[in-house]
């Protein structure tokens, strides 16, 4: 906390630095090819607001509780096609970890006769795996600042963990990751595995969708690196709100290699791993890149401060970086001095910052209780509909969905 509070000290002495050198920032605005997407389409907006409303389930784990059929007391009765099969909850401490497992069998998808039953009963079902964040702000900020851990994708045999089954396809070279997310799997994965693999093995046709919010959101990362590296899971979909940095640039690499994240010539929207960010929230660019933390691909960046975004509102991002995503706020050292003059060169005139004393979103911690919890909806708070902040608020637009 004392260096985090010290940076926010010193922040205003290196920004002037770097302004009175460089003599101007842009702000976020579009790409400049016109082939990218500028927003998202209207199924994969409704497959995320619904994936928000999910995690928000998570925050009953610890507290009220979610119990069989699939019953809490916040959006449960949004999804009666749910069945819970599990919750775990592993403590208070820093290393805290909580969420469900629960099928989703889906409506019947069979033909119909003549007497409009469905004759063969299929089922377009899946299986998701929910990670909520951590039990209070201060165990997130405090959680930020451990030092990094040399990361493998299972546990060691020094660990009591056993070898790979075969050699992994993909390998992380000099991977390092945050210290408290790797523990917090590795309390988790004790839980999780047992009543996953069944799972799987029972319903092989469902696709698992891993999903996360803060600390959830690098706790699914691990999980999901863990199942699809080690274990050989294909049918994997992992969608994270707010997700802190998880890693090394070893570990970006390894993690984009193993979801093929930021490839030419691959739809943005057919990406298996969604990292949603928002413009305000400060997360995403924690633990800082001083530190030798950096993001991933996969981000889908919601750039309207206030509830609720649309399908405009929300950017596909290229590569790691996306200089017009939330890589590109004001004070972030990823944006390259090469970079901003890059920019300068495809616009006619610069494009000048609101003034000296912007604050950068990383450096925005009063929005742990407010952006960091905006997604779809705020989230957080396990009572009948959600956060007071969303009651009496229509719902979503009733976009289709190929999706969960």
């Amino acid at each position: 906390m004392m260096l985090i509070l010290s940076l926010l000290l010193l922040y205003p002495v290196a920004i002037f630095a770097f302004r009175s050198r460089l003599g101007y920032q842009y702000s976020i605005q579009g790409h400049g090819d016109a082939s990218i997407p500028k927003q998202i389409s209207p199924s994969l907006f409704a497959s995320l607001e619904r994936l928000s409303r999910l995690v928000d389930i998570t925050y009953c784990v610890g507290t009220t509780g979610i119990t069989p059929p699939f019953s809490c007391a916040s959006r449960c009765n949004d999804f009666p096609t749910l069945e819970l099969v599990t919750t775990w909850n592993t403590g208070v401490l820093m290393s805290d970890s909580c969420g469900y497992i629960a099928l989703d069998h889906g409506p019947p998808t069979g033909s119909v006769n003549d007497a409009d039953v469905v004759t063969d009963n299929k089922r377009q079902g899946a299986i998701i795996v929910a990670f909520r964040g951590t039990y209070s702000i201060t165990n997130t900020v405090v959680d930020l600042s451990t030092i990094p851990q040399e990361y493998v994708p299972y546990p060691s045999p020094d660990e009591g963990g056993p070898k790979p089954p075969k050699e992994p396809k993909h390998t992380c070279q000099n991977c390092t990751v945050h210290m408290g997310f790797l523990q917090s799997w590795k309390i988790a994965r004790t839980v999780v595995l047992p009543a996953l693999k069944p799972l799987h093995e029972q319903y092989p046709e469902y696709p698992v969708y891993l999903v996360g919010h803060s600390l959830g959101g690098a706790v699914a990362a691990l999980a999901a690196l863990e199942l699809k590296v080690i274990s050989g899971w294909d049918n994997l979909v992992v969608t994270t709100f707010g997700e802190p940095r998880v890693g090394n640039n070893g570990f970006v690499n390894y993690l984009d290699s193993v979801f093929e994240l930021g490839g030419v010539g691959k739809p943005i929207e057919a990406q298996t791993y969604r990292r949603v960010t928002h413009v305000d929230d400060p997360v995403p660019l924690l633990p800082l890149s001083e530190w030798g933390y950096r993001s991933h691909a996969g981000e889908f960046f919601i750039s309207k401060s206030d509830l609720p975004p649309e399908p405009s509102d929300i950017r596909p991002c290229i590569g790691d970086s996306d200089p017009w995503c939330i890589a590109g706020s004001t004070g972030e050292p990823l944006r390259t001095t090469g970079q901003i003059l890059a920019q300068e060169r495809a616009q006619e005139t610069p494009v000048w910052t609101r003034g000296l004393w912007d604050i950068p979103s990383r450096f925005k911690l009063w929005q742990l209780f407010f952006a960091h919890r905006d997604y779809f909806w705020r989230l957080g708070l396990c009572v009948p509909g959600g956060d007071p902040i969303d009651w009496g608020k229509d719902k979503y637009p009733n976009f289709t969905s190929d999706e969960l």
